[in-house]
């Protein structure tokens, strides 16, 4: 019998996330990997109206879903969604979206695009000391390169968060929340 599941950060991982968020209360957000806007809606319930926060999907079909998803939740108006790849999308944040720097990013899209991502918004100078970089999927299916980037290249302080995976009662996976040192 073949297994199927939204995979959407879940229950479990949600639960930390939203105190992640809580803790942080950023102004500036933003979340790579929409899928169907189950996260961004999760976040942004979380946030003051006055915040921004910027939600990237290269996927047109899940964009379009997130999009009616976003919208029947009311939140159209404190969401922006961005339909592209993260590597285009990146090196233009500050010049397209105004932003200046972030406070917070959220990474569950394409594992094997964490670490290529991490260093865009480096590069880009996206973040300042104390921005909160949360990703998901640390264990499974994994984003080993990334993990051992974050938290051996000396630019952020990591730690693990473990946790189940989506709709697991058994299966481990987590959250690696890194802060940045500026």
């Amino acid at each position: 019998m073949e297994k199927e599941w939204l995979i959407t950060v879940g229950e479990h991982k949600g639960a930390i996330l939203d105190r992640f968020v809580k803790e942080t209360a950023p102004q500036t957000m933003l979340e790579l990997g929409t899928y169907m806007g189950y996260s961004a809606i999760r976040i942004v319930r979380l946030l003051p109206e006055t915040a921004k926060f910027m939600t990237v999907e290269f996927d047109q079909e899940n964009a379009a879903v997130a999009r009616e998803m976003i919208a029947f939740a009311g939140l159209q108006n404190r969401i922006v969604q961005i339909t592209s790849d993260t590597a285009d999308v990146i090196p233009q944040l500050k010049t397209e979206y105004d932003v200046e720097t972030l406070d917070m990013v959220f990474i569950d899209h394409w594992k094997d695009v964490y670490l290529r991502d991490i260093k865009l918004l480096e590069t880009n100078k996206l973040l300042r000391k104390g921005t909160v970089v949360v990703a998901d999927n640390i264990i499974y299916p994994g984003a080993p390169d990334y993990a051992d980037y974050v938290r051996t290249c000396g630019k952020y302080d990591s730690t693990f968060h473990e946790s189940l995976l989506e709709y697991s009662k058994d299966e481990i996976d987590g959250l690696e929340k890194s802060v940045f040192r500026g």
